[in-house]
């Protein structure tokens, strides 16, 4: 779970009232925490100036309260310059817990940095009889409603992240194909060859022709196009023999790029642990290869590809666990929150709000699963496939 919007709060009031911000500090190395040694009743800040908040004296039962009018003795003010508000390491720490759980070194610094001139501020509002408007009252009512909302969100997570051994264990097993683990190769073919210096020159002298002769130029670059294209389509088929006679894959992948004319390095050609997510579902019949064979050249609009299936195993489910926590709580949170969503409605008034109503709320930030590394099909049409794995979900 992220920082609370409390704690956003807090921290974005770091710049309030400050002096314009100077240049940002040279990295450093972190020094070591110490914070352990320091013992729970001991002071770790000091606010000097500000009185503590006095708590109201309690009655004793069986005691008579006295009446409105009696006259208050009068009390004792010390001395702003002898007042101090002191905050022990167990009473900031119960603070920080609650504002940010899972509160790192730096986020205890800047809750630190901004905790006095709350403390300071927030009682000179109150000499001046802040807390009491009413605009104080409907501030603290909507707060109070964004931390409950924060509150149920934590505990949903909390809730949805109790997830047993056996019910890992039992995902796995039911969701065998999904942690398959493949190692092929991937020969790819762009679809078109690459314009060279004299075409693009061309191009710039088609700019001063007339109209009924650039239409002829396009008719005439549009065939040639084509043609290569074709003579592309016909190369990938040449190489997908020759990968399935046994030839080097990588070999064949530089001489599909210098056909083609293109000028950057080659891509990897080893997937060496890519699984069913992690290919387009139009390739997905190279999963259905046996270890050594070659499959037919698969065409779209990214280029033409061919793949060669080396081996193929499974995820063991110890490497697996954190994937299918993940994704169990991801799902289980999902739920959890759609059933508190859909527990009420709002209806809103369009006369006063405009035409269209209010806008919708953004929907609550979910876990992410981890999965294993996997490597993605190209974006773009042209574009190489990459060499470096990215990661899919899993199913």
């Amino acid at each position: 779970m992220r920082k609370s919007w409390l704690m956003c709060v807090l921290l974005g009031t770091l710049a309030w009232g400050q002096a314009a911000p100077s240049a940002p500090p040279q990295p450093a190395q972190a020094p070591a925490d110490t914070s352990a040694s320091v013992a729970p009743d001991t002071a770790v800040i000091t606010v000097i100036g500000v009185c503590p908040a006095q708590p109201k004296p309690a009655v004793a039962k069986g005691t008579a309260a006295k009446p409105a009018t009696a006259a208050k003795a009068p009390a004792s003010k010390t001395p702003p310059a002898d007042c101090k508000t002191v905050i022990t390491k167990a009473q900031f720490e119960k603070l920080a817990a609650a504002v940010a759980p899972n509160v790192t070194p730096q986020v205890k610094k800047q809750l630190a940095g901004v905790l006095p001139r709350f403390i300071g501020m927030s009682s000179e509002a109150k000499k001046q009889g802040l807390d009491k408007t009413d605009q104080f009252k409907q501030t603290v009512e909507f707060a109070k409603m964004q931390i409950l909302t924060t509150a149920l969100q934590r505990k949903i997570q909390e809730e949805a992240a109790k997830i047993s051994p056996e019910e890992i264990e039992a995902y796995y097993k039911e969701h065998a194909d999904t942690f398959e683990q493949f190692n092929v190769d991937r020969l790819f073919v762009p679809r078109t060859k690459q314009p060279d210096a004299e075409s693009k020159e061309e191009d710039e002298k088609d700019e001063k022709l007339s109209d009924e002769a650039k239409k002829a130029k396009e008719a005439e670059e549009k065939t040639k196009a084509d043609a290569a294209e074709q003579a592309m389509t016909k190369l990938a088929e040449s190489l997908r023999a020759r990968a399935a006679a046994g030839e080097d894959i990588a070999k064949l992948q530089k001489e599909a790029f210098e056909a083609a004319g293109m000028k950057i390095e080659s891509p990897t050609v080893n997937l060496p642990s890519v699984r069913r997510t992690g290919l387009p579902p139009a390739h997905a019949a190279v999963f259905d290869l046996k270890p050594g064979e070659v499959s037919q050249v698969i065409s779209d609009s990214g280029g033409q590809y061919i793949y060669k299936l080396n081996s193929k195993d499974h995820v063991t489910l110890e490497q697996a666990t954190n994937e299918i926590h993940s994704k169990l709580q991801n799902d289980r949170t999902r739920e959890m929150m759609d059933k508190v969503n859909n527990s009420f409605k709002a209806e809103t008034n369009d006369a006063y709000f405009g035409p269209g109503g209010v806008g919708a709320a953004p929907p609550p930030r979910l876990p992410h699963p981890r999965p294993m590394p996997q490597t993605a099909p190209p974006a773009q049409p042209q574009t190489p496939p990459p060499a470096q794995p990215e990661a899919a979900k899993p199913n």
